[in-house]
């Protein structure tokens, strides 16, 4: 080894060469940071799939489809009416049936009811369209005859007088008053258990 300051090895008399190894300098590396700062994340509220459908939930009254549902089970209430007890029952159902198509939504038994009581009042007003001008034309007897010969042909015996003076009774005032609250209790009745029976069942 060559001491430092000697120009020649004093062995082989070789120059001595100098190397400076000059120390690089650590270049600091600055990390990069963004200066645009995260944004906060926007919350969009989601919008529910609207079927229209099933627009109508269950127990929502759709008052449109209710009045058209009435009347034409009270129209068609006037034909099957004939039916003692029975055909008045089940206009009142027949509306709560009317109605579930046209809103798509099931009635509680209480809208049932109303459906009902309103499909009775059509069909009250419906015969009344016909009984009245009897009444003023004193027809009613002719009326009870032809009527009592339909029942006949339907297997109803008509033979009770007690029978038969019920149906003479429908042809004056007071029957007229006795006939509407008959068929709005009855039908009502019917809305009633119509729409205790035609409700969906719960999910699962």
């Amino acid at each position: 080894m060559v001491e430092d300051g000697r120009a020649f090895c004093l062995q082989c008399r070789a120059p001595q060469i100098h190397v400076q190894v000059a120390e690089s300098d650590s270049v600091g590396v600055t990390p990069i940071t963004s200066d645009v700062e995260e944004s906060p994340a926007v919350h969009v509220p989601q919008v529910a799939n609207f079927d229209h459908g099933h627009a109508m939930q269950p127990g929502l009254f759709n008052q449109r489809a209710a009045v058209k549902a009435a009347v034409w089970a009270g129209c068609v209430g006037s034909f099957i009416g004939i039916i003692p007890v029975i055909g008045i029952v089940l206009t009142g159902s027949l509306a709560v049936y009317l109605y579930r198509r046209e809103a798509r939504s099931s009635p509680t038994s209480g809208m049932g009811a109303r459906l009902g009581g309103a499909a009775g009042v059509v069909l009250f007003a419906v015969n009344a369209i016909f009984i009245i001008p009897i009444i003023v034309m004193h027809a009613q007897q002719q009326l009870i005859d032809e009527l009592m010969q339909l029942m006949q042909k339907f297997g109803i015996d008509t033979s009770n007088a007690q029978f038969q003076g019920s149906i003479g009774d429908l042809f004056t005032p007071a029957g007229l008053a006795k006939s509407f609250v008959v068929a709005v209790v009855l039908t009502a009745v019917g809305g009633a258990l119509g729409a205790m029976v035609m409700r969906e069942p719960p999910p699962r």
